[in-house]
Formats: structure tokens, sequence, C-alpha cells
């Protein structure tokens, strides 16, 4: 289950990969309208099947972890959990409120993460660069504040209603600096537009800033797994040698 390096382990990952999209796909089912009652039933008998498949991945996983707590209490433990939990707990209830936890069957997507060595490297690239993308997302969050402020000064007399306040311009200035642009809410005075152009320029470098942080943080996840496998590669071919 842990080692990915071996034919079995890759076949159980594999196995694991197919079972969370098929369950995606079973979710993705109940949602058509007009299904016959035989219909639900088989999805519902298909949605029983992969829990008790997760489930007990859950209880093998934590039975082989040394010690149990290291994945109970991880990442992806909590994630496995809360991929198994929405089923359990309304097995045998029709309880309105619990049809909400149906969508926690959607952190099975992030169950993919833990077989794909790709999402490894970008998760880890998201370590490397975390304080770096911590004071970005502070930053952003103060020009995001400044955004909504200014226009909200250059438009409210403008547009009483669309910027009633800055919290109302939040939307704007969440929009523009994200440079989507919906159209919905824009400047009308020769301030507001003037100020709309500088947003505008400051958005790109909210946007692009990120991609860069991450970027160079995956080259450099990929130099530290070369480094890693690298002496690995060494020693099978020396065993060969040897053998030979």
């Amino acid at each position: 289950m842990e080692d990915v390096d071996t034919p079995a382990g890759r076949a159980f990952d594999l196995a694991v990969q197919a079972l969370i999209v098929l369950s995606l796909v079973l979710y993705s089912l109940e949602t058509l309208p007009g299904l016959s009652h035989a219909t639900r039933r088989a999805l519902r008998w298909g949605e029983l099947v992969t829990v008790g498949l997760f489930t007990a991945e859950y209880l093998l996983r934590a039975a082989v972890a040394k010690p149990t707590r290291t994945y109970v209490f991880g990442v992806f433990g909590a994630v496995d959990l809360l991929s198994i939990l929405p089923t359990l707990l309304a097995a045998g209830f029709d309880l309105r409120a619990l049809r909400a936890l149906r969508l926690l069957r959607l952190f099975r997507v992030l169950k993919l993460v833990r077989y794909s060595a790709a999402a490894r490297r970008f998760a880890l690239a998201l370590k490397i660069a975390r304080e770096e993308l911590v004071l970005f997302l502070g930053a952003a969050g103060v020009v995001l504040f400044l955004a909504a402020a200014g226009i909200h000064h250059f438009e409210h007399e403008a547009q009483p209603e669309e910027f009633a306040s800055i919290f109302h311009s939040l939307w704007w200035a969440v929009v523009t600096l994200t440079t989507v642009g919906y159209g919905d809410v824009y400047p009308m005075t020769i301030g507001g537009r003037l100020f709309t152009f500088l947003v505008l320029v400051v958005g790109l470098g909210v946007v692009s800033v990120p991609a860069g942080l991450v970027a160079s943080a995956l080259s450099e996840a990929r130099r530290m797994e070369a480094d890693i496998r690298e002496p690995a590669t060494m020693r099978a071919e020396a065993d060969v040698r040897t053998g030979a």
C-alpha cells in the first residue's frame, strides 16, 4: 500500500484511482433528472460498494501506518475519512440536513493526489514556496482593499447603488484585479476609469506573480526528486553488476 515502486504497489494505486473515478461518475449520474427507481437503486448500491472498499482501504492504511496517528491525523487520512463519512453517517437515515454531506464526496477528487507523482511534486512545490505565497497573498489582500476603497471614492456619488460601500465595491475589485471583467459593474466617471486602468495594470501582476513562484518551486522540486532517485538508480546498477 505504501511502496509505489513495486508492481503490486502500482497495481494497487491504479485500482484505487479507477475506484475514485467510478465513484465520482456515480455521484454525477445521481444528479440526472428523471432517473427510474431501479436506476437510482443501482446507483445507490454502487455507492455502497465503493464506500465499502474505501473504508477497507482507510482501515488498512491506519493499521499499517507507524505510528497510526501519523496517518489518522494527517492530511491524507483526513481526506480519506471525509470521502467516506457522508455515506456512513447517512446510512439508515432520511434526514434532509444530512443531504448536504453528499458534497463531502468531492473530497474523493483529492484522494487522487496521493496516487499522482506530478500532484505530489506540485504539493512539494507549494511547500517550498509557501512563505513567498503567504507574503504575496497578504499583499494581494491589501491591494484588493485599496482597490475597493479607491473605486468607492470615485464612483459612490455617480453610482450609489452599485458602490454603496467598500464592501459592495469588493466584488468589482476582485473581478478587476483578476482581469475577469464581467462587465456587470463598471466605472462611469473619468476618475473611476483612470483608477480602473491602474488597477488593471496591477491585476496583471496579481495573476502572474504566483505562477512564477510556483513554476520556480516546481523546478526545485524536480531537482530534489532527481537527487533522490539518482542514488537509488546507482545502487540498482551496482547490484546488477555484482550479480553478473
